[in-house]
């Protein structure tokens, strides 16, 4: 689940727009454009950072109108490999035109136009090379929780640097709450979260402590900062089994790395505990809490 498979990220889009859409932070993004189409007639600059098959894009641009410039930004040759096709379909269902000639993507449709460029980069060792001047906004999907405090730290010094704005969203802030509940759940939930604060390629993983965090640094650092809710509320069988498996998968290794007597459980435990969520599927919910983070100069 923490993995950047293009299967994986495919089955999670409908879901992060779902829980993106009107929030608090969708509210003060579409202000923040206006003021800043009402300043500049320029293009809007953004940068997409971990950027997987573009579905950032898919969900801002049009919240976002006008004209824009995107460079999405990734590790993963693969990833970046199955942007254009990903957006061009995307487009088609929009109604949108997508030109894939030439060295970018660009796409457009009534009040909307928009140029892309690839770009890959290893954000986790090489972030200082990540040119971030005649940025407006810096963004990223399902990213913070992910990263270490220093290299937070250093995203923001370069954000603060080029004076442009910053949205991070769907990061996870720990809740995770099914129905109905199992004896099990607490158990899963503490040790999927010591697994989320392992190291991930970034230094040790910041995980639900992720947006209290850059929100308090970013607010010391002058910024107006806006926070919303972008939970997944999932019932879907499709879905449900992947989160079991994910948060079953993650919490067995983190239980065998424990050593005996050191978990919550034993693995046999998370081994039925998995059997048991899987039968259950029918009439399982879920909800996994997750925040958007909004922060622009004052």
């Amino acid at each position: 689940m923490t993995g950047f498979a293009l299967d994986w990220l495919s089955l999670r889009e409908a879901f992060d727009r779902q829980a993106r859409e009107r929030n608090a932070v969708a509210i003060a993004v579409q202000a923040w454009r206006a003021q800043r189409a009402e300043r500049s007639g320029a293009p809007l600059s953004v940068v997409d950072l971990a950027c997987g098959s573009g579905s950032n894009l898919r969900v801002l641009a049009p919240l976002l109108g006008g004209a824009q410039r995107w460079r999405l930004v990734d590790h993963d040759p693969a990833l970046l490999a199955a942007v254009p096709e990903v957006l061009r379909r995307w487009a088609d269902a929009e109604g949108l035109r997508c030109n894939l000639e030439g060295q970018g993507i660009a796409i457009s449709g009534p009040g909307l136009a928009i140029e892309v460029t690839l770009e890959r980069l290893d954000l986790a060792r090489d972030l200082q090379q990540l040119p971030l001047a005649g940025t407006d906004l810096v963004t990223a999907s399902a990213l913070l929780d992910l990263v270490s405090a220093p290299w937070l730290e250093s995203l923001l010094s370069l954000a603060r640097t080029a004076d442009a704005a910053l949205l991070f969203a769907l990061s996870v802030d720990g809740r995770i709450e099914w129905e109905p509940t199992d004896p099990l759940d607490a158990a899963v939930q503490q040790l999927f979260a010591a697994h989320q604060r392992r190291d991930k390629g970034f230094g040790p993983a910041l995980g639900e402590g992720a947006v209290p965090l850059a929100a308090r640094l970013l607010r010391d650092a002058g910024r107006a900062v806006t926070q919303g809710a972008s939970d997944w509320r999932i019932d879907s069988p499709e879905m449900l089994a992947a989160m079991v498996d994910g948060l079953g998968g993650a919490a067995l290794e983190q239980c065998r790395e424990a050593g005996s007597g050191a978990a919550a459980c034993t693995e046999q435990d998370l081994i039925d505990w998995c059997a048991r969520r899987h039968a259950s599927l029918p009439t399982t919910r879920l909800c996994v809490g997750h925040v958007d983070l909004f922060a622009v100069p004052r």
